[in-house]
């Protein structure tokens, strides 16, 4: 299964959304980076991603963007080859 790494915030819905729906496909180990109290973290996610809102998700080296960047793909059928990777 790919790496995936989400940044995050602890009380952000659109976080326990998408993390939610990652171990609803299977994904049960994941790399969580919180950026709660730390700018240096927010904006070096930032700075790789070109947002700055929460969640960003990445599956291996792709950047699927937010919560409902990861929605979307799903529904269209394109997150489980991504997670089979």
């Amino acid at each position: 299964m790919a790496k995936v790494t989400i940044y995050s915030s602890d009380f952000c819905p659109y976080c326990s959304r998408a993390k939610a729906l990652l171990q609803a496909r299977g994904v049960t180990d994941y790399e969580e980076i919180v950026v709660d109290g730390k700018p240096d973290v927010r904006a070096r996610m930032t700075q790789i991603t070109g947002r700055t809102s929460v969640p960003q998700i990445f599956i291996g080296e792709a950047h699927i963007g937010g919560c409902d960047d990861l929605h979307a793909l799903d529904g269209r059928g394109g997150l489980a080859p991504l997670l089979q990777a």
